[in-house]
């Protein structure tokens, strides 16, 4: 019995693990499938950037096209805290606005609009009046293609009047020159129904009383080689029509009134109806008065 089991009982072939006295193949692993390791939401930034698609400019372009100074001008400004908006400094170098948003450089409230003046050499009845709905033509058709911007005309002239009239868009330029303390410098060509009297001219030098106020004449005189019914005029007063009821005063009708200079500005080379920009020797010359 114990005979059999011996006979029974076989060690085990290792022969099927050899293949001709090389080594067992090494075993390959699986390949793990790539899971894409999701990112940790970023931070949000104390800055909130505007979109690009939203109409918002860069800080110092903004800057610059108010005519302050260059987009490098502006950068050394805004890093130094020298520009807020919307009443918060503002350093970040290439933070972007909207045109709505209130900037103000040092000190003071600027526009995105590049300052722009424009002189007209306004015919005969013309309207110069801001109204849409005016029933007459209007001088803003004249200078409709000057400029991108909307322009404002500094002051008015009567529909009849023919000459010079400025338009701009600085807001601060117009109140300036339409200030009654400020003395901006006028000169007419006046045209008359008849000839003015020697003595009536005397009186106008002397000064006429026009609604209880006193109208100073700084010069009146006769147009050289022209007949006796035309003359020039030149006053500071900013009353509203004021020449024409000086002489109306006098019971003389105007027949024609031409500005032929306003605050220094002439209309040398400016033909009736044509417009030009100023040089930038003049803009200075009315801010410097």
């Amino acid at each position: 019995m114990q005979k059999n089991c011996a006979m029974n009982h076989k060690k085990p072939d290792n022969s099927r693990n050899k293949r001709d006295g090389k080594s067992k193949p090494k075993e390959i692993p699986a390949k793990k499938k790539y899971v894409a390791k999701k990112s940790a939401p970023k931070a949000t930034q104390k800055t909130v950037k505007k979109s690009e698609n939203d109409g918002s400019i860069r800080l110092n372009k903004y800057i610059s096209n108010s005519g302050v100074c260059t987009r490098r001008e502006a950068d050394i400004y805004i890093a130094s805290g020298n520009v807020k908006v919307n009443g918060k400094v503002i350093i970040e170098l290439g933070h972007k606005v909207l045109l709505t948003d209130q900037v103000h450089f040092d000190g003071r409230l600027i526009t995105p609009e590049k300052k722009e003046y424009v002189l007209l050499n306004k015919p005969k009845g013309f309207d110069t009046s801001t109204k849409e709905d005016t029933l007459h033509k209007s001088a803003f058709s004249l200078v409709s293609n000057a400029s991108k911007s909307r322009l404002f005309p500094v002051g008015s002239l009567q529909r009849n009047t023919l000459g010079l009239l400025l338009f701009t868009n600085d807001h601060d330029m117009i109140k300036k020159l339409t200030d009654t303390g400020l003395m901006v410098r006028k000169i007419f060509h006046v045209t008359l129904n008849k000839n003015l009297k020697f003595e009536d001219l005397k009186k106008i030098e002397e000064g006429i009383y026009i609604e209880h106020k006193k109208v100073i004449v700084d010069e009146i005189s006769f147009i050289d080689n022209a007949p006796k019914n035309q003359l020039g005029i030149q006053l500071k007063s900013n009353r509203h029509n004021i020449v024409t009821k000086l002489f109306e005063h006098l019971e003389y009708e105007v027949v024609q009134l031409d500005r032929v200079s306003y605050a220094g500005l002439t209309k040398k080379d400016l033909p009736r109806g044509q417009w030009r920009h100023l040089s930038n020797q003049e803009i200075i010359n009315l801010g410097m008065m």
